[in-house]
């Protein structure tokens, strides 16, 4: 009506109608912000004095039913009686459901993970690459609660692999924190969660969701990894810190790196066009651990300086070598050995280095105020705090009449750490998990790529105990080497049929010796087989699709099936891809149909592949 109308009058009224409307809009976004993104949620519930890790939320979704569009599809595909995988159908759907709600254990990682490899095994069953198959997928982004909806099981799996990024931050940031086992399981998590998102970055390049874009997933990754980093350092000073010259080198060297590290994700969070969709307690969090850290690093360095003069017989060689470290440069005029050496030196530079830290405390409690959410949580402004305290009482320690007089600067401290921190990339492969719809045959030859003839029945008689006919192969068997004059060509038998059923006994997973021994088991009666012929694959297609969300950002996906030129018919031109979101009746008529076979290619070779549910991954029709 804005757009449309020429009353000037009518267009203010609109206006303001659509400004109440966005008020509205951006009060709920800031509550589902509150309730995805909080700092506070999922943390251990045992008393610690340790700043909160950040956790993320997981990916809510609609209902989905399977139930028509599969049963159309096998009766339709695999010309079988659908009635008899019902109860497979309500398994998956059952399984879905269940992901929705996972517990917070290993458990419930091995379930999300079951999911995800029963859904390779479902896409190369049911979702041909010619077309959809009715199932719509809707999803919700993590952050900002955008849906997503589309036809694509492309969708379903990125979603099911960001949960269980998303569940494994769940895990770190619920361990107990004060415990040597509670680090470690806690630091394993975070270098899961993100080979898990790092995984999906990789292996799904358009996303059509802000939370899975390449950019974010990034920032994710360094996160998640910056976390696991912060949870070594703790586990490194459990026991205490020894007020001890190498052992605080090593310390301030390790806690620079934490330092470091979370100064890049803070960087990594302010830049386009991921900083529009961060969360700002996320990016602040990050910028206070940062300061935090440094501020530990200046400490330590001052504790050395002050705590810790140069005796007799110490290595002073060794402590040169050890201070020197952790600078990239020292203050004009200052030697390293003559500072180690003079008093006085030594103390005016640790003054440097408190002060340092005084300023880098402050600058955090300074931002944590800033930030509504971080400023409610007690144990960080604690945490900040005695810290900042303890420096200032440090500084008080070393005090004198002649400070005036000082005018060093402290220098950067060098990060070093002697503990790698990596990914841990996800071992789909320790979770073992059956196809559903097994009965369907064996997935090289029984996928919804392939294409046959309706199930043939053929009366096969022995011609004086031959057969007429040989057979190779392994699941289901081939005829191979078939007489042309023997009854069973007469009957209707081909070259190159596969059996799926003797005397009326299932054999789609027997080999040729079982399938032999059943054909010479009936001795001269005569047996009825059921046999199928394979047809040319259907070449695929290029699909592209762009979602946009009204009132929203514009997101777009690219899903790029791998297209076979060499083997398409160069004179056939591909039939129209439907859209994923198709808002018109008659597109969505067209989706929901499952009454359209894909065309065969006239002279295209047959094509033998052997499939598994990660076949797509490995090919560029997986980019998506």
């Amino acid at each position: 009506l804005c757009r449309a109308t020429t009353n000037n009058k009518v267009r203010e009224q609109v206006l303001l109608e659509l400004s109440f409307v966005n008020s509205d809009l951006q009060i709920l976004k800031e509550e589902l912000e509150g309730l995805n993104i909080s700092v506070e949620v999922y943390q251990n519930a045992e008393e610690t004095f340790s700043i909160p890790l950040v956790p993320l939320g997981l990916k809510e979704t609609k209902d989905v039913d399977f139930t028509v569009p599969l049963k159309d599809f096998i009766l339709e595909h695999y010309s079988q009686d659908s009635s008899e995988y019902e109860d497979e159908i309500a398994d998956l759907m059952d399984l879905r459901q269940a992901c929705r709600t996972p517990s917070r254990d290993e458990a419930g990682i091995e379930m999300l993970i079951s999911y995800f490899l029963q859904l390779g095994y479902v896409e190369n069953r049911f979702f041909p690459p010619t077309r959809h198959i009715g199932v719509l997928f809707t999803w919700y982004d993590s952050f900002t609660g955008v849906p997503v909806c589309q036809q694509n099981l492309l969708l379903e799996k990125a979603s099911v692999l960001f949960n269980i990024g998303a569940l494994y931050t769940q895990i770190g940031t619920r361990c107990n924190r004060q415990t040597q086992a509670g680090l470690e399981n806690a630091a394993e998590a975070f270098q899961k969660a993100a080979g898990v998102l790092s995984y999906l970055k990789e292996t799904f390049t358009h996303t059509p969701s802000y939370d899975m874009s390449p950019a974010m997933l990034n920032v994710l990754v360094k996160m998640m990894l910056a976390q696991a980093r912060e949870c070594v350092f703790e586990q490194i000073g459990l026991s205490g810190i020894r007020n001890e010259f190498f052992t605080l080198v090593k310390m301030t060297q390790e806690v620079a790196k934490v330092g470091e590290v979370y100064m890049l994700v803070n960087t990594a969070m302010n830049q386009e066009p991921v900083k529009e969709n961060i969360p700002y307690s996320w990016s602040k969090l990050a910028q206070i651990k940062s300061d935090h850290y440094k501020a530990l690093a200046h400490y330590f360095t001052a504790t050395i300086l002050c705590d810790h003069e140069l005796q007799p017989g110490d290595d002073e060689d060794e402590q040169e070598k050890a201070l020197s470290q952790l600078y990239d440069y020292v203050p004009e005029g200052l030697m390293v050995l003559a500072v180690l050496k003079d008093k006085v030196q030594r103390k005016q530079l640790g003054k440097a280095h408190l002060h340092k830290a005084i300023v880098y405390h402050e600058e955090a409690l300074r931002v944590c105020g800033l930030c509504k959410k971080l400023r409610n949580i007690e144990v960080l402004q604690e945490v900040l705090t005695a810290a900042h305290k303890r420096s200032l009482l440090k500084y008080a320690q070393q005090e004198t009449e002649d400070d005036f007089l000082s005018l060093i600067q402290a220098p950067d401290i060098l990060s070093k750490t002697e503990h790698k921190i990596e990914t841990i990339a996800p071992q789909f492969s320790k979770v073992k998990v059956k196809d559903f719809f097994h009965k369907l045959g064996p997935l090289t030859v029984f996928s919804a790529k392939q294409r046959w003839t309706a199930p043939r029945t053929i009366c096969l008689h022995h011609e004086a105990g031959e057969l007429g006919f040989s057979l190779k192969g392994g699941s289901p068997v081939q005829v191979y080497c078939l007489d042309p004059a023997c009854s069973a060509a007469s009957a209707g038998l081909k070259e190159g049929d596969y059996i799926v059923s003797v005397g009326g006994m299932d054999c789609k997973w027997l080999g040729v010796s079982e399938v032999l021994e059943k054909l010479k088991s009936v001795a001269k009666q005569p047996m009825e087989l059921e046999v199928i012929s394979c047809q040319d694959t259907a070449a695929s297609l290029h699909s592209k699709s762009a979602t946009y969300s009204m009132g929203m950002q514009k997101t777009y996906s690219l899903i790029c099936l791998a297209m076979d030129e060499d083997k398409m018919d160069q004179t056939k031109k591909a039939p129209l891809k439907l859209p994923f979101l198709s808002w018109g009746t008659k597109n969505r008529q067209k989706a929901a149909s499952t009454l359209c076979l894909p065309l065969a290619v006239a002279g295209s070779s047959q094509i033998k592949k052997k499939l598994s549910p990660f076949t797509l991954f490995n090919t560029e029709s997986s980019l998506y």
